[in-house]
């Protein structure tokens, strides 16, 4: 079906221990099926995503070429 790169931002890049990794996109693939396929076991925290530089939601569906990222929200005070 194709690819999607997957980009991880902040904490998620250290916690993850990779910036990048390119993945092969099965069929009917989400955000939400592409996070839960690369979250360590146990990792629960809200995470943002975007695809292709744009805010979505989970479950928005990728298409082969997307760049899916995945960032924790950011706080501010």
């Amino acid at each position: 079906m194709g690819m999607v790169t997957v980009r991880y931002f902040a904490s998620l890049r250290e916690r993850l221990g990779r910036g990048e990794e390119r993945i092969d996109l099965p069929p009917g693939a989400t955000v939400g099926s592409i996070w839960l396929a690369v979250a360590p076991p146990g990792y629960r925290t809200q995470v943002l995503a975007a695809v292709n530089q744009e805010y979505s939601s989970f479950d928005r569906p990728l298409a082969a070429g997307d760049e899916l990222a995945f960032f924790p929200p950011v706080t501010g005070g």
